[in-house]
């Protein structure tokens, strides 16, 4: 079986579907997010799950088990600006730490990619804390690379 059809299929070795994300999963993801971080979603956060439902520009997809949600991702197409022309943006990823190293978060990215790919985008990006080493490493082990892109941050009072 080739990697792209293990990845994209009922996966009978890791025993999971990935599809498309809807409004009723958002309590999952809101769940496995909070299982992640140790702490409850802020307002904000899930509020941002439910947006990237409705627009045009934004996607998810889940991972299931038994039809539980046990991941996510989610991406947002955005247009050309600040030197870059249309591109993809990998906004939040996230699997269950029961189901962590099992190839979930790859088969989540590879999903997202294909939706960019069909869209005409080539360029994928996201954004990462320095010292988050686990989720640099997961990144790096998807293919990305440092940008040429300075993140900048301004806090207004």
């Amino acid at each position: 079986m080739s990697r792209s059809s293990v990845l994209t299929k009922k996966n009978t070795l890791k025993g999971f579907t990935t599809r498309k994300y809807m409004a009723d999963d958002v309590s999952q993801i809101v769940a496995i997010q909070e299982a992640i971080t140790k702490k409850k979603a802020s307002k904000k956060w899930v509020q941002m799950v439910k947006d990237h439902l409705r627009r045009q520009e934004g996607t998810g997809f889940v991972a299931l088990e038994d039809n539980r949600v046990v991941g996510f991702v989610i991406g947002e197409m955005k247009g050309a600006g600040f030197g870059i022309e249309q591109s993809g943006w990998l906004e939040a990823v996230g699997v269950h730490p029961s189901h962590m190293g099992v190839g979930i978060g790859q088969a989540l990215a590879t999903e997202l990619f294909k939706f960019f790919r069909k869209r005409g985008i080539h360029d994928i990006y996201t954004a990462v804390r320095w010292d988050a080493v686990d989720m640099l490493s997961f990144f790096k082990a998807l293919g990305f690379d440092r940008s040429t892109f300075v993140n900048l941050t301004k806090h207004l009072k």
